[in-house]
Formats: C-alpha cells, sequence, structure tokens
C-alpha cells in the first residue's frame, strides 16, 4: 500500500514539475506581447511611409517605453492579474 502511496506521489510531483515551466509561460499574455509588435510595427512603417513626422514618432516612443516599463514593474512579482492586464490592454 505505502508502495502504491509513495508512487502516485512521485508521479503528482513530476507532473507538477513538468506543467510548472508552461503555466509560467502562459502568464506572458501573448495577446499583450502580440499588441506591442503590432503598434512597433505600425510606428515603423508610418516613419517609412512619410505618414508619421520624426515629431510624431518621438512622442510615441516614450509612451511604448512607459508601457514596457509598466508590463515589466507589474509582473515582477511573478503574476499578472487580470485587472493589469486590463490597464496595459487600454495602454
Amino acid at each position: 500500500m505505502t508502495e502504491i502511496i509513495t508512487t502516485i506521489f512521485t508521479g503528482g510531483i513530476a507532473f507538477i514539475l513538468a506543467v510548472a515551466p508552461a503555466f509560467a509561460a502562459s502568464m506572458d499574455n501573448p495577446g499583450i506581447q502580440k499588441r506591442k509588435a503590432n503598434q512597433e510595427r505600425r510606428i515603423d512603417q508610418g516613419i517609412q511611409s512619410g505618414q508619421l513626422t520624426a515629431k510624431e514618432a518621438g512622442k510615441l516612443e516614450p509612451r511604448e517605453t512607459k508601457i514596457k516599463h509598466d508590463e515589466e514593474r507589474m509582473k515582477s512579482d511573478g503574476k499578472l492579474t487580470g485587472k493589469e492586464r486590463a490597464k496595459l490592454t487600454k495602454e
């Protein structure tokens, strides 16, 4: 009986160790990352096409940097709450 319990316990621990990295990766919201990449790409395209002036791009870049710093600060405790995700999305 103890062998069965030990096997189940060991299997449970192995499962947790295997799943933990995937769970941690899911904390990095891919929707936010995709949105950030899209915004950066649009800014670059605007500069190249002439739709954005250097002055306009200069105003956008610090905003993007602020969003990045906000995200890093929010993730500093190891998790990104729904409220924090909503704030980043709004930014």
